[in-house]
C-alpha cells in the first residue's frame, strides 16, 4: 500500500519536511557523528546527555490514559522492560500484547527515551494494546548476539510469568512483535527463534517491521543515491554494523543481510504474518524491499506499506500526518491478524476513537514542545562538543 503517489525522482529530490522537523534531525545527525568515534567506541557521556529520559508513571490517573511501569529481569545486564497498559478500555475487553524493540543502530537509546516513550504510549492507547517495550544491551560494549538474547529472554519471561506480570485482560493468543530500525531487525530474529521454540502460553501472530535496519556488503541504488541522508546514512550505518557484528565478520553476516548468502531458511517455520514499512528517503529502503520480497519467496504472508516522501524514523514526530497514518495502518494490521484467531474480538469503541483523536491532537503539540526542549539540549551539547571535543 502507498500513502502518496510514488516518484522516481528521489535521487535528485529532497524530502519535504516541515521546519519543526528538519533542524531537529539535522542537529541530531551531527551529534551522532560526533558520538560515534572513529576507533569504534561510543562517547557515552555525550549520548547520555542527549538522551532525555521519561520516567514511568505509576499514578492512578495515568498520562494520556496509559499507565507504565518498569520491570527488571536481570540487573547484572540491565535487562528490563517498560509495560504500558491503556486505561480507557472495559475490563472485559481482551487486548493484544505487543512486544516492541526500539531503534538506535543497536548502540543508542532505551525504552525510557522521550521519542520511544511517546511512540509506545500512543500504540498502547490508539491500537489499543498491552505494550512491552524491551531494554537490551547496547553495542559496541555488547555486540552480537547480546541484543537478540535479551529480546528473546524477555519473551520467554512473559511466556512463563504472564499471569503475575500482565494485566488480566491481556490476550496471549494475539501476541505481536514490533520494532523500528535496529529494533525491527531484532524483532525479526526474535521471531525466528520464537518459531523454533515451543512457547507455553503465547501465540505470535504478527510482526510489524518499521523501516528495518538490514544491510550487506553490496551498495544498493538507494544507498548510492541518498547520500548525506538525515539520521541514517551509509557511514553511520557502517559504524553501527562494525560496532554490532562479531569481529572478523562483514555485513553479509546473517544478522545484517537476512536475505543474503548467509540467510537462515524460514520456509519451514510458522513465521508470523509481517507488515513491512518503507520510507522513500531512507537509504535502507532497498534492503527493506528485499526483506519483503524474501518473506514472500519463503512462502510467508507479508504486506508492504510505503511512504515515498518520508525519511528514516519519521514516525517519532507526532505532528507529521504520515506518523498518524502509520498508527492507523498498524491498527488495521492487528485487526486483520486478530480476525484469523478463533473466538477473537478486536474492537475499538466510537467514544474511544473520539477521545483518541482529541488526545492525539493535544499529544502532537505536547510532543513538539518536548522535542524542542531536546533540540535546545542538543544545541547546547553541540556547542560543548565543538569547544571541548567531548
Amino acid at each position: 500500500m502507498t500513502l502518496l503517489h510514488s516518484s522516481h525522482q528521489h535521487k535528485i529530490a529532497r524530502p519535504s519536511l516541515p521546519w519543526t522537523v528538519r533542524p531537529f534531525v539535522s542537529i541530531i545527525s551531527t551529534l551522532v557523528d560526533i558520538a560515534c568515534r572513529p576507533d569504534g567506541t561510543a562517547n557515552r557521556r555525550l549520548i547520555h546527555f542527549l538522551d532525555y529520559q521519561i520516567p514511568p508513571n505509576y499514578n492512578p490517573r495515568p498520562t494520556n490514559s496509559v499507565s507504565s511501569a518498569d520491570i527488571s529481569l536481570d540487573a547484572t545486564r540491565n535487562l528490563w522492560f517498560r509495560l504500558y497498559s491503556p486505561s480507557l478500555t472495559s475490563n472485559n475487553q481482551l487486548l493484544p500484547v505487543l512486544f516492541f524493540f526500539h531503534g538506535g543502530g543497536f548502540s543508542f537509546l532505551t525504552p525510557a527515551s522521550l521519542a520511544y516513550d511517546m511512540v509506545c504510549r500512543k500504540f498502547a492507547f490508539r491500537l489499543p494494546a498491552i505494550v512491552i517495550s524491551v531494554n537490551y544491551r547496547l553495542a559496541p560494549e555488547h555486540c552480537y548476539p547480546s541484543q537478540y538474547e535479551d529480546g528473546f529472554d524477555v519473551l520467554k519471561f512473559i511466556d512463563e510469568n504472564s499471569a503475575t506480570v500482565l494485566p488480566k485482560n491481556a490476550d496471549l493468543s494475539r501476541c505481536f512483535l514490533a520494532g523500528d530500525s535496529a529494533g525491527a531487525n531484532l524483532a525479526h530474529h526474535v521471531a525466528v527463534r520464537a518459531c523454533q521454540t515451543e512457547l507455553r502460553t503465547m501465540k505470535m501472530i504478527g510482526l510489524i517491521s518499521i523501516q528495518p535496519f538490514f544491510g550487506g556488503e553490496e551498495r544498493t541504488d538507494s544507498e548510492l543515491q541518498l547520500v548525506g541522508s538525515l539520521l541514517v546514512s551509509v557511514p553511520r550505518a557502517d559504524w553501527c554494523w562494525k560496532a554490532f557484528l562479531p569481529k572478523g565478520s562483514n555485513r553479509d553476516h546473517g544478522a545484517a543481510n537476512v536475505s543474503g548468502p548467509n540467510a537462515e531458511d524460514i520456509s519451514g517455520l510458522d513465521f508470523p504474518e509481517t507488515m513491512v514499512v518503507v520510507g522513500g528517503f531512507d537509504p535502507l529502503k532497498d534492503w527493506q524491499m528485499r526483506y519483503y520480497e524474501w518473506l514472500r519467496k519463503s512462502g510467508k504472508e507479508a504486506s508492504l506499506m510505503e511512504y515515498p516522501n518520508m525519511i528514516h524514523a519519521f514516525y517519532v514526530f507526532p505532528h507529521l500526518p504520515e506518523a498518524f497514518h502509520l498508527v492507523m495502518q498498524i491498527e488495521k494490521f492487528i485487526a486483520k491478524c486478530s480476525s484469523k484467531v478463533p473466538n477473537s474480538k478486536f474492537e475499538t469503541s466510537i467514544s474511544q476513537i473520539q477521545v483518541s483523536m482529541f488526545t492525539d491532537l493535544i499529544g502532537s503539540y505536547v510532543g513538539v514542545f518536548q522535542l524542542y526542549i531536546c533540540l535546545l539540549i542538543c544545541l547546547f551539547a553541540l556547542l560543548i562538543s565543538v569547544f571541548y571535543r567531548m
